[in-house]
């Protein structure tokens, strides 16, 4: 019998470095969009395996992640820190009243 798979030699090193690669990318999708409440996205970026191709294009076009959200996150997981919110600027209604003066 002739084993089908003989000619195909993929090295495990790259099998490995595909499946973290996509893990992050689906997990940070996955993720966001869970946080911005959108099932829809959720359920495809959980369903569909691109290679992380989808999930690239739902953070950067969708979600509107800029990239140092994203190297933020993933050196924050690559160090095993606690992933921690960016803080956005709202200026409060006494900041303004006290500018207008």
């Amino acid at each position: 019998m002739i084993n089908q798979y003989s000619g195909l030699r993929i090295p495990l090193l790259l099998i490995v470095l595909l499946a973290l690669w996509t893990l992050f990318w689906k997990g940070y999708a996955i993720w966001t969009a869970a946080k911005r409440g959108q099932r829809g996205w959720f359920l495809a970026l959980l369903v569909f395996n691109t290679v992380g191709i989808l999930e690239i294009i739902y953070l950067f076009g969708f979600a509107k992640k800029k990239w140092t959200d994203v190297k933020r996150v993933f050196t924050e997981i690559i160090l095993f820190k606690k992933i921690t919110p960016v803080k956005k600027e709202n200026p409060t209604t006494e900041n303004i009243s006290t500018e207008n003066k």
